[in-house]
């Protein structure tokens, strides 16, 4: 619970300095990944931001060694209130009315989850291990094919000219995609911490399929989520990213693991419907910002005729 904590801090206050950074460097595309590292690797608060977001990811790595999936994902999601605090705070962003019934939705959907996970002791939820090498691969591959072709899909739309200004869901929705890989991938090296020795450790963790997973949705992720990251506003696009991470990882990775649902009916219902619920959530949200108000035309100064003497 502690590292689970330590890690909701450390991943809020990560994405909110690369976002402080980002408003103050030039526009960044994914078309010029090697001119976006440049810039960004040149700002010492995006550097402070990406090394809070590493230490998080160690933090993250003690918690799947002692939590099931869904409960981990449920205490990681417990970080957006933080987040959407430091945003208003460092970053003057503020959310719509709208917007924050959305992330009180999201909240109570996966507090359900977190509910529905049995009290530690006999009959407790088991941390499962390992997965099947063809079974990983088989859920994250589509998975990342899916995460680049919206982000590429988004792109291309906000390029229309006339076109209201996005509010980065979309965005969202796909680097949640390829950080839900990610994560699936930090669990299975989670597996590999308890080998012994630590040379058997790295030659079994690189003939398995994580260490690989974790480099492309590294390059990837780290591109495309600061280029959404400078166009978008943080307090919503981090909600929804981390959204769909906790979604899948808890959905997908409790089915690829063997972390069994329950078999309680009560506490079943209450996975199944903190589920639909964050998903119904993610379809209603607002696609697009409303412009901002133009000030009304100012009239004509009336000018005096001067009539010949």
């Amino acid at each position: 619970m502690v590292a689970a904590l330590v890690a909701n801090t450390l991943y809020s206050l990560g994405f909110v300095l690369e976002k402080r950074a980002l408003t103050s460097l030039p526009e960044v595309t994914i078309r010029q990944p090697a001119r976006l590292l440049r810039l960004v690797l040149g700002s010492p608060l995006w550097i402070g931001g990406s090394l809070a977001l590493a230490s998080g990811f160690g933090a993250q790595l003690v918690v799947y060694r002692t939590l099931p999936i869904a409960a981990a994902q449920g205490i990681f999601v417990s970080g957006l209130v933080l987040l959407v605090l430091l945003s208003a705070r460092l970053l003057g962003e503020e959310t719509t009315g709208r917007e924050r019934y959305a992330l009180g939705a999201i909240l109570g959907a996966l507090l359900m989850v977190v509910l529905s996970l049995k009290e530690a002791g006999a009959g407790a939820d088991t941390v499962s291990r390992s997965a099947p090498y063809p079974l990983i691969l088989l859920v994250c591959v589509p998975s990342l094919a899916g995460g680049v072709w919206l982000y590429g899909a988004a792109e291309r739309r906000t390029k229309h000219r006339h076109r209201a200004p996005t509010t980065g869901v979309e965005y969202g929705v796909a680097v949640g995609l390829l950080y839900g890989v990610s994560s699936l991938a930090i669990k299975g090296v989670s597996s590999y911490l308890t080998t012994s020795g630590p040379v058997g450790a790295v030659v079994h963790l690189l003939k398995s399929p994580y260490p690989y997973l974790l480099l492309f949705t590294g390059a990837f992720g780290l591109v495309m989520s600061q280029a959404a990251l400078q166009r978008c506003r943080a307090s919503l696009i981090v909600p929804v990213c981390t959204t769909v991470t906790c979604l899948y990882t808890a959905v997908l990775g409790t089915l690829s693991f063997g972390e069994a649902l329950p078999h309680d009916p009560l506490r079943l219902a209450l996975r199944l419907a903190g589920t639909v619920l964050a998903v119904s959530v993610l379809l209603v949200m607002p696609k697009h910002d409303r412009p901002a108000p133009q000030a009304p035309p100012q009239p004509p100064i009336a000018t005096k005729e001067l009539t010949p003497p």
